[in-house]
């Protein structure tokens, strides 16, 4: 099976990680992550207006070129995930949005929404299996308790991303499971790690940051696991209190399916 793939700004610098541990390990599930060419940044953040048009024009020339190849567009970054994804749901609502995008852009074949817009971690639930993926596992990491960190972008509006339960989400621990390690359910999972409030107020942040990593600690975790880089800055970086160490959720899908010395 193949996708198209965005990675997006972050894991092309900060977050070379990321990408490479999920190109690596797709490869070895049997599916592909065909790079879109000529990619553009996504612009982070979600424009609020339903009247611009111009900040939603990278996410919509990702979603046409997805179309255009006639594959899903796969991505990584919870923040590249949120922008496309939600800018795909507002082509498919609004007909105004429609007229003036392709107006603009000018495709050979008017874009409507047609792109299924999937997050790695939704192509290993609904499309490999997280039950083919425990039997693909060659190095389980039994005895490792893990806390999921989904963070904000995933889960929310619930009714556009449509990733999960937004309140008692399960898409990570059923994953941990599949990698032969242990779920630590902490009730900060689903809380705000602060964004970019780290910008303007550290302290902020810090104190968000230091409550989201005791929790887990307190709840027996050996380690966090994010998909969204902005969420590693300020869980790594901010942190001044509960030292948990924190990786990238396709760091250990690797690892779990030998493939991470490859890496490294």
């Amino acid at each position: 099976m193949t996708y198209s793939y965005y990675p997006g700004c972050t894991l092309k610098n900060k977050a070379k990680d990321l990408d490479a541990y999920a190109r690596s390990s797709a490869r070895a599930l049997g599916f592909e992550l065909k790079e879109l060419d000529e990619w553009q940044c996504c612009g982070a953040v979600y424009p609020q207006a339903s009247d611009e048009i111009a900040t939603r024009l990278s996410a919509v020339r990702a979603l046409m070129s997805a179309r255009d190849q006639g594959n899903a567009l796969v991505t990584l970054c919870s923040a590249c995930h949120h922008v496309i994804k939600r800018t795909n749901e507002d082509l498919k609502r609004s007909e105004d949005l429609r007229f003036k995008v392709n107006n603009y852009v000018k495709p050979e074949a008017p874009y409507a929404g047609e792109t299924e817009v999937l997050h790695y971690l939704e192509v290993l639930r609904d499309k490999v299996g997280f039950d083919n993926l425990k039997k693909a596992v060659v190095k389980p990491l039994k005895g490792v308790k893990i806390a999921a960190y989904y963070g904000c972008l995933l889960l929310r509006p619930s009714g556009d991303m449509g990733f999960d339960n937004p309140e008692n989400p399960t898409i990570i621990e059923d994953f941990i499971k599949a990698i032969g390690a242990t779920p630590v359910i902490s009730p900060y999972r689903n809380e705000c790690c602060g964004g970019y409030v780290a910008l303007e107020d550290k302290g902020q942040a810090q104190k968000q940051v230091d409550r989201i990593l005791k929790s887990a600690g307190d709840m027996g975790a050996d380690m966090m696991i994010t998909a969204c880089p902005l969420c590693m800055y300020n869980l790594a970086v901010n942190a001044t209190g509960h030292k948990l160490p924190v990786k990238y959720f396709t760091e250990l899908l690797a690892e779990a399916l030998g493939v991470k010395e490859a890496q490294e």
